[in-house]
């Protein structure tokens, strides 16, 4: 069983969303995949409802999904670690205890882009316009992911 992990800040916009996107694309009796956020401020709440409604207009439901902070122990559980931006990239490093853990963590957009660590922004501030478009930059780069694992 190969398990992932996505993250964001909060783990209430970007990543409960990536993982509602890959669930979709991938068989579930052979793949793990959760969200995390680096912060603490989301602890057991439920996605952002932008996220949720451009989650619903595509067919996949994130309601039911539960926000939670990363911690050391994600590096034991999960095979690969999907970061949105590079505050997270570094926020997630710095809790990396050895080579093996850091080796584990990616941007998830240099998936599409390789190497070029383009962020996924944030659009919590923003309107509905800005989750729609990173529903669109999510579900090309899990698309990427999904058709290399599957």
């Amino acid at each position: 069983m190969t398990k992932i992990l996505m993250v964001c800040l909060g783990n209430i916009c970007r990543s409960p969303l990536a993982e509602g996107i890959l669930r979709s694309k991938l068989p579930d009796d052979k793949y793990i995949v959760d969200s995390a956020g680096t912060g603490n401020y989301h602890i057991g709440t439920t996605p952002d409802k932008r996220s949720i409604a451009v989650a619903k207009k595509y067919g996949i439901d994130i309601s039911n999904l539960k926000g939670r902070q990363f911690s050391v122990k994600d590096f034991d559980d999960f095979d690969v670690i999907y970061v949105m931006d590079e505050s997270n990239y570094n926020n997630v490093l710095s809790l990396a205890r050895n080579e093996h853990d850091s080796s584990k963590v990616k941007l998830i957009l240099n998936d599409v882009y390789p190497n070029k660590n383009f962020d996924v922004p944030d659009p919590y501030y923003g309107g509905e316009q800005g989750f729609e478009n990173v529903y669109n930059m999510l579900n090309e780069a899990c698309t990427r992911i999904a058709d290399r694992l599957v």
